[in-house]
């Protein structure tokens, strides 16, 4: 699973990387996390995630616990833009790089068009 989110204004990206650092914590410790990464552009208020896990209930459990769940509701407000992607990959070519994490986003905004 990939995402890009983008916030409305650099003045929100300080407060949403402590959130975002909080959430990929979070996501570290979950079960069924295989391995997370977390790119923060600041001074472009965009931040890619990039995580594995081992199967699609692992993400939504994840999505729906704590703090996860309120903090996306809270955070929503300064966002202007979020793109998220779901693949498979075996697990021998993981890690991907972040060129390719931004190829598929780029791909799944361009379709969404």
């Amino acid at each position: 699973m990939a995402s890009r989110l983008e916030v409305k204004s650099v003045r929100d990206a300080p407060g949403f990387l402590i959130a975002s650092l909080a959430l990929w914590r979070q996501a570290r410790r979950s079960p069924g996390a295989v391995g997370v990464a977390l790119k923060a552009e600041m001074l472009k208020g965009t931040f890619w995630t990039y995580s594995a896990w081992e199967d699609k209930a692992a993400i939504y459990a994840y999505a729906a616990a704590e703090p996860h769940k309120s903090t996306v509701a809270r955070k929503r407000k300064v966002m202007r833009e979020a793109t998220f992607v779901f693949f498979s990959a075996p697990v021998a070519e993981l890690p991907l790089s972040w060129d390719e994490i931004r190829r598929r986003i780029a791909e799944e905004r361009e379709s969404a068009k």
